[in-house]
């Protein structure tokens, strides 16, 4: 059985673009994301780095770690690495783990079992595109698989980390197309009478649907 929100994201000992880690070690107290990418020096894969290192200060903002893998070793990952940079004029500071053989991609259920062209010349099948986010707890609390012909968005990644960071902190869920400032639905388990402390101009729209501004940092 493949992995499932609430699991705790297996821990593994692997080989970086910046070292040698554990990995429940080395997100320590932060939040991470464990995104995948079906190979080095690939198209829509160098875009999508670009993007990250490009974003890296609005992670880094929400105390979240990104390290990212594929089915490549680190010899490859360096010379890639200069190849998004030059693409991307970016600076790629975080890990990229060396996982050629496929090791820590089918502990967590990566590979790619649809697209028959997405394997190297062995005929070994590659990653997908797979974003775990994953909270200081070490539990999984998002898991998205995307074809390896589809890029990710990141700023949809990023609205999920601010749902789940508020929702942990503010006893809130949040609405179809949230987006950090807008208003927030106050959480099924909270009464009415404690609504009116906890959210003073929240209001009752359905006996199970209320709202309420919030205002965070």
């Amino acid at each position: 059985m493949g992995l499932r929100l609430g699991d705790i994201a297996p821990d593994f000992e692997a080989e970086t673009t910046k070292g040698p880690i554990k990995f429940h070690e080395w997100i320590g107290d932060s939040w991470a994301i464990l995104f995948s990418h079906p190979g080095d020096f690939t198209p829509v894969c160098t875009t999508e780095l670009a993007e990250v290192a490009r974003r890296a200060p609005d992670f880094a903002a929400r105390n979240v770690k990104l390290i990212g893998i594929s089915a490549n070793g680190l010899d490859d990952h360096k010379k890639w690495i200069e190849d998004i940079n030059d693409w991307g004029s970016t600076d790629v500071q975080y890990p990229i783990i060396a996982d050629a053989d496929r090791k820590i991609s089918t502990l967590y259920d990566m590979l790619d079992e649809q697209d028959p062209t997405n394997r190297d010349a062995k005929g070994l099948p590659f990653t997908i595109r797979t974003v775990f986010i994953i909270d200081p707890k070490k539990v999984i609390r998002l898991l998205i698989a995307y074809p390896a012909s589809t890029g990710r968005n990141f700023d949809e990644i990023l609205r999920v980390v601010d749902s789940l960071q508020i929702g942990d902190k503010y006893r809130v869920t949040t609405p179809v197309n949230w987006k950090k400032g807008d208003d927030v639905i106050v959480h099924p388990t909270v009464s009415n009478e404690e609504a009116k402390t906890l959210f003073p101009e929240f209001k009752i729209h359905k006996p199970y649907l209320r709202t309420t501004p919030l205002k965070v940092d």
